[in-house]
């Protein structure tokens, strides 16, 4: 195993009951993504890309191979072991945003660390630290329906963050915006790619993907490339 790597994955394979028949999700993935990488993971529908995204993300366990996260073996563990790796070890940004639409942006970033235990003046203290970080610190105490699109993505990827993960798992995370708006929102991507941070981008939009430093391509559940981003931002 690389000893470089934050995620080593190694013959992984994923299998379906579906009715009566068996399918094949994954057959055989491997791949390191190394501390301070920029991946994106592109294939069409049905490729697996989903069902990889959900073991990266622990939301799921494969059915043979090996899944290392941040020097721990993952592939095995039961629900609750999988919910305590998700809180400390991965950042989630959603298509959706999965915002608490009752709460204000305050509260909806804080909401991690309740869940990790922290004590309430550090929670706000950090929260509002990532507010600020993108650039939200005059939004604090708006909710959801009173932020624009490119707004709420701002909250949810300072919610992504305020644990300080190991990696920040982003699915779709341009699809429910505007070009412009979504431009913005991968410049964020950028700056904090360049601050230090894992990220893991998982899309079906060559653009987006070209954002990058590495695209891995999957099809029909296998990897049919992995290679550098020649020039990040450019579509070819």
């Amino acid at each position: 195993m690389n000893e470089q790597a934050i995620i080593s994955i190694r013959e992984l394979t994923k299998e379906y009951e579906m009715g009566n028949q068996k399918v094949h999700a994954l057959r055989g993935v491997d791949f390191d993504i190394n501390r301070n990488e920029y991946v994106a993971i592109m294939g069409p529908s049905g490729s697996g890309k989903s069902t990889l995204m959900n073991i990266i993300g622990c939301l799921d366990t494969p059915s043979s191979g090996s899944y290392w996260l941040n020097g721990q073996d993952v592939s095995h563990l039961s629900d609750n072991e999988l919910a305590e790796v998700r809180n400390r070890e991965i950042g989630f940004v959603f298509q959706t945003f999965n915002l608490l639409p009752r709460s204000d942006c305050l509260a909806n970033v804080e909401l991690p660390l309740i869940y990790a235990g922290v004590r309430s003046s550090v929670r706000k203290a950090r929260a509002l630290e990532m507010l600020d970080r993108v650039g939200l610190s005059d939004r604090v105490d708006h909710k959801p329906n009173e932020l624009s699109g490119g707004q709420r993505q701002r909250v949810a990827i300072a919610r992504a963050l305020v644990n300080n993960p190991t990696i920040l798992l982003a699915d779709e995370p341009t699809g429910n915006l505007d070009s412009r708006t979504g431009q913005e929102i991968m410049q964020l991507f950028e700056k904090l790619y360049e601050s230090g941070h894992t990220i893991i981008v998982v899309t079906h939009e060559q653009d987006v993907a070209r954002h990058s430093r590495r695209i891995i391509q999957l099809f029909d559940g296998k990897i049919a490339s992995d290679e550098p981003v020649r020039e990040p931002g450019m579509v070819e």
